[in-house]
């Protein structure tokens, strides 16, 4: 199985060569290591768990006009190619599927350990300090402004909402990322979060300082 991995980091580095910063192939090693570590005490399907992390990014939805299957398709033609049981290849596809926050919204059709353990991985990559290094990076991306004391955010969006939503930058921390604390699934995932949640909380008041925006 080492070289399946090993074959996997090297399609995946390869694939994501071009992408965006805040999800490029050192987005996906640090989910891949946080997975890792979060499963040492979970317990999950080691190989589903590290198969999972290393290829959920691979063809994220909204860099393909919201064609929510090419990355599950691409993850299952792949492990085909590595001759992974089938067994495996559709647990891995059923995470990838079910993983986004976005997926949440439009209700969750797949569950099981090795989804809550990645799940949580990549939560833990989108809050602190990485996370909030990748919000103003994708806000950077896609031209949306930093903030707007004008634009309220949306706290109760549908998935196709939350699909097209074009807000400021700052308004996504209270749409998405000062919420992933409380949607932990597993333990260790919860332990790790909270820091990162505070770290978050005192940029934010320190940003409202700088911009003179209301409390």
């Amino acid at each position: 199985m080492g070289q399946i991995i090993a074959n996997t980091i090297s399609y995946v580095k390869k694939q994501l060569a071009d992408a965006e910063a805040g999800h490029d192939w050192l987005h996906i090693e640090r989910v891949y290591r946080n997975a890792l570590n979060i499963n040492s005490t979970e317990k999950g399907d080691p190989v589903v768990v590290a198969l999972a992390a290393l290829l959920h990014d691979i063809a994220d939805s909204k860099f393909y006009n919201g064609d929510e299957e090419l990355g599950p398709d691409m993850a299952r033609n792949f492990l085909e190619s590595q001759q992974v049981s089938p067994q495996v290849i559709e647990h891995v596809v059923q995470i990838i599927r079910n993983l986004s926050f976005k997926a949440s919204l439009g209700g969750v059709t797949f569950q099981s350990r090795e989804l809550d353990i990645v799940q949580d991985a990549d939560r833990l990559d989108a809050i602190g300090a990485i996370g909030v290094a990748r919000a103003f990076t994708y806000g950077g991306f896609t031209s949306r402004v930093m903030y707007d004391p004008d634009v309220m955010p949306n706290l109760h969006m549908s998935k196709e909402e939350y699909k097209a939503a074009k807000g400021p930058t700052i308004n996504h921390f209270y749409e998405k990322l000062l919420l992933l604390k409380d949607l932990m699934r597993t333990s260790a995932g919860k332990a790790m979060a909270a820091e990162r949640h505070e770290f978050m909380l005192k940029f934010l008041e320190q940003f409202g300082k700088e911009a003179g925006l209301p409390k």
